[in-house]
């Protein structure tokens, strides 16, 4: 299983950042479950970056997107000219420019069963999506449990089982931490607010993503937060 340490040395960090040209725009830690993928994938393969965060549900938070992205949307990568406004468009991008991270399974077929699974996450799910909103710092035990949502759980399941069955019971989806594993993060974080209760060798993959220094980063960074978004804060009976 694949350890990633990050980069200790925060000025060369950004050193190396300004060098790329890399700026990753995103919005708030805590409910941004689409800005966390690529976060946690550019942040998971020290991928140098710098970060403009940008807060949701303020009067000036369409025009502020807006400046960086003309579709109105976060997250946004910003590389030098060229502006990539898709978390999976910007995963892609990654994996192209800087093949030495390895951030796909090395091997073809494994490789098409992460982006097929990554592009069903991409734009299916709306089940849990609708029901079972991001927030970190929150705790609602058994909320969220529509039907549609009972039945993005056990999809999800399934494709979990699938992938570790290849694995490894103690591995990441493919072995080591990729792209699949970023692009699952957000939901391992709605599994943990909402407390779903999953068989133990998919329990134990919930807790080693969430203990991935890249996820722990951005699970510290969602704790600091002190804005607030009331319509998520609470979770109506």
């Amino acid at each position: 299983m694949q350890t990633t340490e990050l980069d200790p040395t925060l000025s060369q960090t950004l050193g190396n950042a300004e060098k790329n040209g890399l700026k990753l725009v995103i919005a708030n830690k805590n409910y941004s479950s689409w800005s966390m993928r690529p976060w946690v994938a550019m942040t998971a393969f020290n991928i140098p970056f710098q970060e403009i965060s940008v807060l949701l549900d303020r009067s000036d938070t369409t025009a502020q997107i807006v400046h960086y992205s003309a579709a109105g949307r976060v997250p946004v990568l910003l590389a030098g000219e060229t502006v990539i406004w898709d978390s999976l468009a910007i995963c892609e991008y990654l994996a192209e420019q800087f093949p030495e991270k390895k951030m796909w399974p090395e091997d073809v077929a494994a490789r098409a069963l992460a982006r097929s699974i990554c592009a069903e996450m991409h734009s299916g799910f709306t089940g849990v999506r609708s029901a079972m909103w991001m927030n970190i710092r929150a705790k609602f035990p058994g909320k969220g449990r529509t039907l549609e949502a009972q039945a993005d759980i056990g999809r999800i399941s399934e494709i979990w089982e699938t992938c570790l069955a290849m694995s490894g019971p103690s591995e990441y989806l493919f072995g080591e931490f990729s792209i699949a594993d970023a692009y699952f993060a957000p939901v391992v974080m709605r599994f943990r607010t909402y407390e779903v209760v999953l068989a133990p060798a998919l329990d134990a993959y919930v807790e080693r993503v969430a203990a991935h220094p890249a996820v722990a980063q951005w699970i510290a960074g969602a704790l600091a937060e002190t804005d607030h978004i009331e319509k998520y804060d609470s979770y109506p009976d």
